[in-house]
Order: structure tokens, then C-alpha cells, then sequence
């Protein structure tokens, strides 16, 4: 079947058929956004892309003629899997319950995971929630379109209670993405979209990774090549009185919003240490408080302390793990990665240059299950600007299994 066939024939997904569609051609088109000029204009991004790829090249009208395709696909109430600056995301009609459902069914999701919403332009915003206080509104010009989610207050009846698990609130972002904006857009409704991977799995910064998690389990997949930021969007609440809590780190860190915010504060969620898979803790207020996720098959534990001491503590948990039959793996920065002996070993770049940390993570856990690693060692990295959520991230994969070391 050629690609254009393909794309057309949107599949039941009761027969467990996925349809494909490769859009990279759209990554090439350029905008005052991307180049820095449009923040917090995602309307005019929107149009601007779509308008770029109306008058580029033959891959490109292709590409525009599969995204259609793919927004089709979600009017209808389907499931699609679609690439954002952060990670791919399963997106579903967020005003559909059954659509919702389709989402929860196919990762394996705790029903009490609330969802975050995706937009395409500010309008949408107002049709979601009740009210946008001065601190929401600075953020927003600030990092909108980009890898910040906000929780506002839900307007009644706006979404599915299936996306709020509950709550009286919503959490909404718009993604900074030539694929996302353009594909929310032609779809004409918010798109309610957690991590495009089974649950608890390292969430998918490729659309191979989300073949190998939801093929035969959701509608579609929209293929917009690797992600940029590789771990999700940082979770804030904004107060009336200027503060921002951080539900969940992620793309913008805590120096970036304290240069918007009067203050910022950590939700102390974040601080409790073994409560991972916790089912008796209240429903969490963003996604990613609760359960354990982003996990490996094999064991996984962060080693953290001096450089040193941590290297020597993990060589010889590493040749003791070996002796006992374990299939090693360890995930080490670049400065340290040659020292270590194991079945498989994984460098997550320099330990000064956090940003290829949060790119390369989630593809290195997932390459220890390619490579059946059992026990698996990472490096802790510094909890400043992105090491925060690299370091959430991982701690989340290893099920709070810290090692502290001197």
C-alpha cells in the first residue's frame, strides 16, 4: 500500500489497525516563531506553518493532505499519536469521554491520572477554563507556545471529567511544535494528550517507540521524527499572589519561571520519596505525582554523591550483579561513561550539558529492555535548571530507589 493510500484509509480501531503518516516534511517549514519572534502567538504560528507548507514542495503538500488525515482521524473520535517538543503524545477529543477512554484503555492509565489538554491558539483557552489570573497570563506571553502546562480552573462541562480526573481544574498547554500546532489546529477541538506509551514505560521520543508500545491499540500515529526537549512539560499552578508551584519539572525550569513569577515554589509532593504506586494517596493534582513511571524492566537505582565515590560504588554493584547472572546496563555521563564494565553502557552526554541528558533519556531506558538488562545502575546529575527533571524523571524509572554515596 503506497503512503497515500494509507493515510486515507483511516482505520477502525476495532480491527486493531493503526494508520501511519510521515509528515517530516513539515519540520523543514519556518516561521517568526521558530525563530524566536512569535512567542505566545501559536494562532499566527499555526497559520503561518500551514501557509508554508501550502506553498513549499510536493512532500510537503503530501505531508499536509496526512496531517488532515490525521485530524479527521481525531473528529471522529479516534486515538493519535502525535510528536510535540517534549515527547510524542496520544491525543484524544478532550470533549469526548468515549475519546478519553480510548486513551486510558490503550496506555494501561490509573483513571485518577488526570490529562493535559493541548491548544492551538489563545481562543481555545477561554472555552476551557473560568478564569486566567495576571500571573497565568505573564507565563503564558512568556513560554506559550513551549513545554509549560498551566492548571487553571475547569468551566463546567468544557471537557470530558475523564481528563480531570475529577478535579475542578484543567491543565492546559500549547506545544511548540511544526506538527502539534497545524494538527490540533485542523482538528478543531483540544486535544487531550498524556505520554503516547504504555503505562509506567519510558515515554516515547520516536514514533518507532510508540509503534512498539500502541500498535494495533490506538487510531493512528503522526510521524514528525525524533522530539526536541525529550522530557515533558514542566506542571505549574500560578497563584493570585504571584507565586508558581511546580506540580511537575520539566522543559522550563525553575530559574526560567522565577525570572516571570514573584516566587517559586516545588509542590512538596514532589520531596516524598517512596510513595510511587501509592493507590491510597489523594488523586494528584498534574500527571506524573503519583505513580511510578518512565521504568524499565529491569531494576533500576540512581547513585548519587561525589564523582568518585559514586564510580566506585557502582563498579562494584555492577561486577556483583554480574557474578549473581544479571544482565548489567548503566546510564553515565559522558565524563565517566569509559570506567564502567557492563552488558550494555549508555552515555547521557556531558554531566555540564543537561539538555542531551533529557534527550537521550528516555531512549536509553528503553534500550536496556532491548538489550534485557535486568539490573541497571544510572548516574544521579546535578537537580539545577533541567537536572530537576531529569533527576524526576529518573527517580520515577528507578521507583525512588536513591543511593546516596560520600
Amino acid at each position: 500500500m503506497d503512503k497515500g493510500s494509507q493515510a486515507a484509509a483511516i482505520p477502525n480501531e476495532g480491527e486493531q489497525r493503526t494508520a501511519y503518516w510521515d509528515v517530516s516534511a513539515l519540520l523543514h517549514v519556518q516561521s517568526e516563531a521558530d525563530a524566536g519572534e512569535g512567542a505566545g502567538q501559536g494562532q499566527e504560528q499555526e497559520q503561518s506553518l500551514v501557509s508554508g507548507v501550502k506553498k513549499g514542495s510536493a512532500a510537503r503538500e503530501t505531508a499536509l493532505a496526512d496531517l488532515q488525515a490525521a485530524a479527521a482521524c481525531l473528529r471522529q473520535g479516534k486515538t493519535v499519536a502525535f510528536p510535540t517538543e517534549t515527547v510524542y503524545g496520544l491525543g484524544a477529543d478532550a470533549r469526548s469521554t468515549e475519546a478519553v477512554e480510548a486513551v486510558f484503555a490503550a496506555k494501561g492509565r490509573p483513571s485518577d491520572n488526570p490529562l493535559i489538554v493541548h491548544i492551538a491558539h489563545r481562543d481555545q483557552l477561554h472555552e476551557l477554563v473560568t478564569e486566567v489570573n495576571e500571573t497565568a497570563e505573564a507565563l503564558m506571553a512568556a513560554f506559550w507556545p513551549g513545554p509549560l502546562t498551566l492548571v487553571l480552573p475547569v468551566r463546567p462541562g468544557a471537557v470530558s471529567p475523564r481528563v480531570t480526573a475529577g478535579l475542578d481544574t484543567v491543565a492546559v498547554r500549547m506545544p511548540d511544535h511544526p506538527v502539534a500546532l497545524p494538527l490540533i489546529a485542523a482538528a478543531a477541538c483540544p486535544v487531550a494528550a498524556p505520554s503516547a506509551n504504555r503505562s509506567g514505560r519510558p515515554s516515547p521520543t520516536l514514533a518507532a517507540h510508540v509503534r512498539e508500545d500502541l500498535d494495533g491499540r490506538i487510531g493512528g500515529i503522526v510521524d514528525g521524527g525524533p522530539t526536541g526537549v525529550g522530557v515533558e512539560s514542566t506542571v505549574v499552578q500560578a497563584g493570585d499572589d504571584g507565586t508558581v508551584t511546580i506540580l511537575r519539572p520539566g522543559g522550563i525550569t525553575a530559574e526560567q519561571l522565577s525570572a516571570v513569577a514573584a516566587r517559586v515554589a516545588t509542590d512538596p509532593a514532589l520531596h516524598a520519596e517512596g510513595s510511587a504506586g501509592d493507590s491510597t494517596s489523594p488523586a494528584p493534582r498534574s500527571p506524573g505525582m503519583k505513580y511510578t513511571h518512565y521504568a524499565p524492566a529491569g531494576a533500576l537505582c540512581v547513585v548519587e554523591g561525589p564523582p568518585a565515590a559514586v564510580a566506585a560504588w557502582t563498579r562494584a554493584a555492577l561486577a556483583e550483579a554480574a557474578q549473581r547472572g544479571e544482565r548489567t546496563a548503566v546510564l553515565a555521563f559522558a565524563e565517566h561513561a569509559e570506567q564502567y564494565r557492563a552488558d550494555a553502557v549508555f552515555s547521557l552526554g556531558s554531566a555540564s550539558e543537561l539538555q542531551e541528558a533529557a534527550r537521550r533519556l528516555y531512549a536509553a531506558l528503553r534500550s536496556c529492555d532491548e538489550q534485557g538488562a535486568t539490573y541497571i545502575v544510572a548516574e544521579a546529575c546535578s537537580r539545577e535548571g533541567l537536572g530537576a527533571a531529569v533527576m524526576n524523571r529518573l527517580l520515577k524509572a528507578a521507583g525512588n530507589q536513591l543511593i546516596q554515596v560520600d
